[in-house]
């Protein structure tokens, strides 16, 4: 089993493009089309995987922030084989590091917010061993 793709609706469908082919340089526009209420989609990713993108048409009196609380979506996380490559690009791009403080001796984690306001997790494993990657009772020391 595996999650294929991921369908979110975001304010400006391009910048999150730019974003997301920022992270992964691999990433292609796959299709795109209307909805039936005429909003624009795109799939992005490769043949494996992918986000749909929809253009929100809908303004919220206030927009959704990750981890206020409210419905929504927190973050997606993708697993990077160089969390620190991944970060490099996108600060270079200008993209704000949302990182909290996170020390882990089998898995690395950086945040990034796209320009829309969504965050995006990108996690490197550092062994094989899914018992050590899995480990919540290991305490994430922060980082300094």
């Amino acid at each position: 089993m595996r999650l294929e793709h991921a369908n979110i609706c975001v304010r400006d469908v391009d910048a999150t493009i730019r974003f997301l082919q920022q992270a992964f340089p691999e990433f292609r526009v796959r299709h795109e089309g209307l909805t039936a209420q005429g909003a624009r989609w795109v799939h992005v990713g490769t043949d494996e995987t992918y986000v749909a993108l929809q253009a929100a048409f809908a303004r919220d009196e206030r927009p959704f922030e990750p981890y206020s609380g409210r419905p929504g979506v927190n973050h997606l996380a993708y697993e990077v084989e160089d969390v620190e490559a991944v970060r490099r690009r996108l600060a270079e791009a200008g993209y704000r590091d949302s990182t909290p403080p996170n020390a882990h001796p089998y898995r690395k984690r950086v945040y990034f917010m796209d320009p829309g306001g969504n965050d995006w997790e990108f996690v490197e494993y550092l062994t094989e061993d899914r018992a050590k990657r899995h480990d919540y009772l290991l305490p994430e020391r922060p980082t300094g």
